[in-house]
């Protein structure tokens, strides 16, 4: 006891013998005071920090709890650590954690709720290593799921993890004990993800793998409709799913399977096809049923009538069906004597019924042509007597095309007007400008050609040939008032009396003040050129003014003309008055000088005989 245990420097009373002057004191050797510290150390146990040991309750206090955990003290527990306890006494064990073995009142400090949720924690992560089925209790609803409490420790249920179909109330679940397995853990934050979906699913996997086991093909198995979409059924065979193809449920057409089933409804299906590795089941309804082909009326065969309904429309034609799962084509070739093109979208709808004759059968192909215009004669067969050529009537446009107008003149039979045919004065660039579709138009069959089953028809030649009097009221050279329809750069239409239209080139269509004529513009035109047999005309306003100007200047070089000669006249006239008057002067003046001569040799002569 005389050793310094601070280790501080020693004072005056540290060698004090405690031991003197007392009486009945046993003194003991250092030997068996080292004997008896060991014997008494071996009583007390050796307790760390942050460490779970077993205690018994010795004492209950207003606010604690006395545990002996065999240390050197008893510890104290809250109280409020045990309100789960019922009946709480002297004598009750329990797990507590060590949280301080002696704080700065020496007191032992130990804890019940660390302990359980460092055991639960150790437990919760053994579940989840070994993957074994824990229980949880669901105390509260959190957003996205549900609280479980696992072991004493509050874990996550994800509402997507409750059960295998989707779960939109999760108040139901509250305060329910359900079985649970661990499917994810976070170490640092002590959080677990816990699942019910899970252990459902295996439940599901493990039926499922003993179903498929004993799967065959062409076995009838009975299930529930579980699932509607738009290709076809899920169908649940009692803890594994099928799917039965729309295409599979009916030997008939059908557009959506809520047609023919409905959700919960029990059935048997006939197991097409299977795969273990995808673990996929397609199902069959129909083919527990015979096929149509195979219970066929055996009256029907070439040349039968028979009706049915439009099911199906293609660009080449639209299949009948006459019982569920026997179908005819109609073929757009076989809807109408006509030769006029046939849409089969426009003609046929959908659910239409219809009468048609068959036309070829093969029961073993199961196929069927059918026809709907040889429910009626062929009309082409007294073609000449009903419309022979020459006939004038009236028909129906079905069709327009950019080189000709389709007419409808009876039942299947019909022609073609080619837009040249359209009239006799105007040229088109498309029938449209001309008739519509529906339209009534007047013509006149003009051939028959009854190996290609067409008749060619005509509408100008309704009236006569306006050409003929044409060329008499429009000859080369005339001029007529007339509006320019349109233009381009090449020239533009022009409207002549009658409506007639011609055409002037672009440089005809040049003014004298400058520019040109414009479209709706009325001015003079000039016929320079008429063909009978093309039915042109070529027509030219810068001709009028061109040609006025033209015989102007040739009027001023007449005038001209004939003032110079004129002018010549006068001056040659003139000339020949002055040669009449020089010559008389000339002769005057000759007698003159004659005389003057004479008179001079006269007196030479008086003076010669000197």
């Amino acid at each position: 006891m005389s050793e310094n245990i601070s280790g501080n420097t020693a004072t005056a009373h540290d060698d004090f013998d405690w031991s003197v002057d007392k009486r009945n004191v046993v003194r003991y050797t250092k030997e068996e005071e080292a004997a008896y510290d060991k014997q008494y150390s071996s009583t007390l146990k050796t307790i760390e920090n942050d460490e779970i040991v077993k205690g018994t309750v010795v004492a209950l206090t207003n606010t604690d709890v006395v545990l002996n955990i065999g240390f050197k003290s008893d510890g104290l527990v809250p109280l409020s650590e045990f309100r789960d306890v019922e009946d709480l006494k002297a004598g009750d064990e329990f797990d507590v954690y060590v949280v301080n073995k002696e704080d700065k009142k020496g007191i032992l400090q130990l804890s019940r709720k660390n302990a359980r949720t460092m055991k639960a924690w150790e437990e919760i992560m053994d579940a989840h290593k070994s993957g074994i089925v824990v229980t949880g209790k669901i105390v509260s609803k959190t957003k996205g799921g549900l609280i479980a409490n696992v072991f004493g420790v509050d874990t996550f249920l994800p509402g997507s993890q409750i059960d295998v179909k989707p779960i939109t109330d999760y108040d139901v679940y509250v305060g329910k004990t359900m079985e649970l397995k661990v499917v994810k853990i976070n170490e640092a934050i002590k959080n677990a993800v816990v699942s019910h979906k899970a252990l459902i699913e295996s439940d599901i996997e493990s039926q499922r793998e003993a179903i498929i086991g004993k799967l065959e093909k062409g076995q009838v198995l009975e299930g529930t409709i579980k699932n509607i979409t738009d290709f076809g059924a899920f169908i649940d065979l009692g803890g594994v799913d099928g799917l039965l193809y729309i295409t599979d449920i009916s030997w008939g057409r059908i557009a959506h399977p809520k047609e023919v089933l409905e959700l919960n409804q029990k059935l048997n299906v006939v197991v097409l096809d299977y795969d273990d590795n995808k673990k996929r089941i397609s199902l069959g309804l129909k083919q527990l049923q015979p096929h149509p082909w195979d219970t066929l009326d055996k009256e029907i065969e070439l040349g039968s009538k028979v009706k049915g309904k439009i099911v199906n429309i293609e660009d080449y034609g639209s299949f009948l069906e006459i019982t569920p799962g026997v179908e005819g084509l109609i073929h757009v070739s076989e809807v109408s004597w006509s030769n006029t093109p046939i849409n089969s979208r426009e003609y046929f709808k959908s659910g239409d019924t219809h009468e048609a004759i068959v036309m070829t059968l093969d029961r073993e192909e199961r196929k069927m042509s059918l026809s709907l215009k040889r429910l009626t004669e062929d009309p082409w067969i007294k073609i000449a007597e009903k419309f022979p050529v020459g006939t004038k009537t009236k028909g129906s446009v079905k069709n327009i095309t950019p080189y000709g107008v389709f007419v409808e003149l009876a039942d299947g039979i019909g022609g073609m007007v080619h837009i040249s045919d359209l009239s006799w004065t105007k040229r088109f660039n498309n029938p449209n400008e001309y008739t519509k579709v529906g339209n009534e138009l007047d013509v006149v069959v003009m051939d028959i050609d009854n190996d290609n089953r067409k008749l060619t028809l005509g509408h100008k030649q309704i009236e006569e040939d306006p050409w003929d009097s044409f060329e008499n009221v429009f000859p080369v050279g005339s001029v007529h008032e007339a509006t320019l329809l349109n233009s381009d750069d090449k020239g533009g239409i022009v409207l002549l009396p009658y409506g007639l239209e011609a055409f002037a080139p672009k440089k005809h269509l040049a003014k004298e003040s400058g520019g040109f004529v414009t479209a709706d513009e009325k001015a003079s035109f000039k016929v320079i050129e008429f063909n009978r047999n093309d039915k042109r005309i070529l027509v030219s306003h810068a001709r009028i003014w061109e040609e006025e100007k033209q015989e102007a200047i040739e009027g001023e070089k007449k005038e001209k003309k004939a003032e110079r000669e004129s002018t010549a006249k006068v001056v040659k006239n003139m000339q020949k008055s002055v040669e009449k008057s020089t010559l008389g002067d000339l002769s005057a003046l000759s007698d003159l000088k004659e005389k003057m001569d004479n008179a001079s040799k006269g007196k030479s002569e008086e003076k010669s005989p000197e």
